[in-house]
């Protein structure tokens, strides 16, 4: 069962030990943030607007995950839809990702970034 992916230990016990893929809590994080009212759509490198362009979806695209000392620091880039305020939406952002990450993998959250790169004008209220 071993895989090339780095991983996060999140349980361990008599039973055995739980990892998570890093890929994985970046996967949340991105759901999690689209999922705020005023977000359009995660922005990422021109790599992942390439792939994006040919269909093939990556859903960790504009996500960054770092853990140190089991604490988890989240970097997010996001397109905000027009007419939404920034830092509102900002902070429904970080409120969901961190719970999102949280419950599902009960690693603490400690920081999460979000950097708005682009306003989306075909998202408009």
């Amino acid at each position: 069962m071993e895989d090339n992916r780095k991983s996060l230990k999140i349980k361990e016990d008599k039973i055995g030990v739980i990892r998570v893929a890093d890929d994985v809590v970046s996967i949340i994080a991105g759901l999690a943030a689209t999922e705020v009212e005023g977000v359009g759509s995660m922005a990422g490198n021109i790599t992942n607007e390439i792939v994006a362009k040919t269909g093939i979806k990556n859903l960790s695209k504009g996500v960054h995950v770092d853990v140190m000392d089991g604490i988890v620091t989240v970097d997010l880039n996001l397109n905000i839809k027009y007419g939404y305020a920034i830092p509102e939406v900002s902070k429904n952002v970080q409120e969901r990702v961190g719970s999102a990450i949280e419950t599902m993998t009960g690693l603490e959250v400690g920081t999460i970034n979000v950097r708005i790169a682009s306003v989306d004008m075909n998202g408009n209220k």
